[in-house]
C-alpha cells in the first residue's frame, strides 16, 4: 500500500503557492514534487517500493472480453477490460470495476498538512481483475478523479488515507486469470464535485480516457 502523500494544486492561491506545484490545464501535465508538510504516514508495503506504473496500447490480447477503446463511457459498477503495463517486465490485461465515488470530507485531509485546507477529498473504489493470466503481482493502478462532464479538478493527490481510501498494490497471488483484488483512488477538488473516474495510463488513453460515471 502507498501512503507517501504528496500534493499539486493548479488552485492560483498566495495561501497554496508556497510548496506546491502548479498543474496545467489536464491533470495528467503535471508532476507533483515532494512537500514534507503534505506528506501522508508512510508505509513498510513492500509494493509500495516497486516501478511506478507505466501502461501501453501493446499488453497482452485479453483471454475473455473485449479491451474497452480510448474514449469509452462506463456506468459506475461496470467492468471494462484495459490493456496494462507496469513497469519495464510486467504487462497483460486486467478488468476495472468501479463500485462507488464517494464524497468524504474536509478534515479527512489532515495528514496532507494546511496545503490541503479548502480541498475535499473523494475516494474511488475498485475491483482489479487479472484478466489475462500474466504475472503483475504488486503492480499498483490508479484512476484520476474528473468533475461533471470529465473535466480536471485542478488538484492531483498521490497517495491515500488510511482507513478511510487504502491504494493497495495486486497481491504476490496476482499471476492467475481470475485474481482479484480492491483498491482505491484518492482525489480531491476545491471547486465543483468529482463525479467521474478515468483511466488515463497508455499513450492512446492519455489523449482519449476511459471513464465512468454516475
Amino acid at each position: 500500500m502507498i501512503n507517501k502523500g504528496r500534493i499539486a494544486s493548479a488552485v492560483a492561491l498566495t495561501t497554496l503557492m508556497l510548496g506546491l506545484t502548479a498543474c496545467n490545464d489536464g491533470e495528467d501535465a503535471a508532476s507533483a514534487r515532494d512537500s514534507p508538510s503534505a506528506s501522508a504516514p508512510a508505509s513498510s508495503d513492500p509494493g509500495s517500493k516497486s516501478p511506478s506504473a507505466d501502461p501501453s496500447d501493446d499488453a497482452a490480447a485479453p483471454a475473455s472480453g473485449d479491451v474497452a477503446a480510448p474514449g469509452t463511457k462506463f456506468k459506475i459498477g461496470d467492468r471494462a477490460v484495459l490493456p496494462f503495463k507496469y513497469g519495464t517486465d510486467k504487462k497483460g490485461t486486467v478488468a476495472v470495476t468501479v463500485t462507488a465515488i464517494e464524497k468524504g470530507a474536509e478534515a479527512d485531509m489532515a495528514s496532507f498538512g494546511d496545503k490541503a485546507k479548502g480541498m475535499t477529498p473523494y475516494y474511488i473504489r475498485m475491483k482489479v481483475e487479472n484478466v489475462g493470466g500474466t504475472d503483475l503481482s504488486y503492480a499498483s493502478l490508479r484512476l484520476r478523479g474528473k468533475l461533471e462532464g470529465g473535466g480536471p479538478t485542478g488538484v492531483i493527490l498521490i497517495g491515500d488515507l488510511p482507513g478511510k481510501c487504502d491504494s493497495e498494490t495486486a497481491p504476490r497471488d496476482f499471476t492467475t486469470k481470475g485474481a482479484s483484488y480492491e483498491t482505491c483512488s484518492l482525489s480531491a477538488t476545491k471547486t465543483d464535485p468529482i463525479a467521474v473516474a478515468s483511466f488515463e495510463e497508455g499513450d492512446a488513453y492519455s489523449d482519449s480516457p476511459v471513464l465512468w460515471t454516475s
